[in-house]
């Protein structure tokens, strides 16, 4: 899997790519063929938010978690992302 981290007003540290990097690594547990991800990480005043794009054979998907604590944002994108690839995976399984 390869997985492109960017910041936009905010510089990625490797403490952040690292903690990213653990929590997108349990993706590929559902789902063998993930060609990429491009995790968006932004800070908007008081919010902190993170998205990101899973490019799939066949498929592309997208979320975004918006959040005060940067960490906790990139936990639910984490999920998010976790549940889409299931149904995915749930729904191709029955064809």
């Amino acid at each position: 899997m390869q997985l492109t981290i960017s910041g936009h007003q905010l510089e990625v540290t490797d403490s952040l790519r690292d903690y990213v990097t653990q929590k997108l690594a349990k993706l590929e547990r559902h789902h063998d063929k993930i060609g990429g991800v491009n995790v968006v990480l932004e800070v908007e005043k008081l919010l902190q938010k993170a998205e990101a794009t899973v490019h799939v054979s066949g498929a592309e998907f997208f979320a975004d978690a918006i959040n005060e604590d940067l960490y906790t944002a990139i936990d639910q994108l984490a999920d998010k992302l976790d549940r889409q690839l299931i149904k995915h995976k749930e729904k191709h399984r029955g064809h």
